[in-house]
This record gives structure tokens, sequence and C-alpha cells, in this order.
């Protein structure tokens, strides 16, 4: 999961919405890892989804579910804004988790 929110906000930093919406492969590049990413977190146990509840675990799934089953529907303005704002504190909590393993 850490691995797959790093690359899919590598695909959005710097960038401003306008720069984003016109780059076909940064739109795939960020669609691929949010799927990776919501797959790994898919596979995470119930266990330790419940013992970490301020990961939104099932938003994270749906996402995935959207971007693989409903992907002519996709806004990506949306996506690049929901990456930007909701990447960087994901990717700190799953490193802080990581760390206390």
């Amino acid at each position: 999961m850490l691995e797959a929110a790093r690359e899919a906000h590598m695909a959005v930093e710097k960038l401003s919405p306008d720069a984003f919406v016109d780059d076909w492969l940064r739109r795939r590049a960020l669609e691929r890892t949010l799927e990776v990413l919501g797959e790994a977190a898919r596979k995470v146990s119930e266990e330790f989804r419940a013992a970490h509840p301020d990961i939104d675990w099932r938003g994270r799934i749906g996402q995935r579910n959207v971007l693989a089953h409903e992907y002519g529907r996709i806004n990506h303005r949306l996506l690049f804004e929901a990456a930007n704002r909701r990447l960087p504190p994901l990717i700190h909590r799953l490193q802080d988790l990581l760390d206390r393993l």
C-alpha cells in the first residue's frame, strides 16, 4: 500500500489540475497506482483494519473498484484533488505503522 500511495502521489505532485488532466500518461499512472493501492488494502486482514480505523480502508477499496470497473465515469480533476489531499496523510500513517512493526 505504501509503495502504491507514494507512486500515486508522485504522479500528481508539482502539477496543476489542468496539466494533470491534459496528461493522459499521468492520468493512467494515477488510476493504476490507486487500483494497486486499493487491491493491497483489500488484502489487509479484517483484524488489522479494525485495529486501525483511522485509515479509510473502505474508501481505498471502493475507489479501486470504481477505477477498475467504471472507468468511463472517472472525473480526473476530482481524482487529482483527492490524490493531492488524501495521499500525503495516508503515506505518513502507513510509514508510521510499518516503522512500529
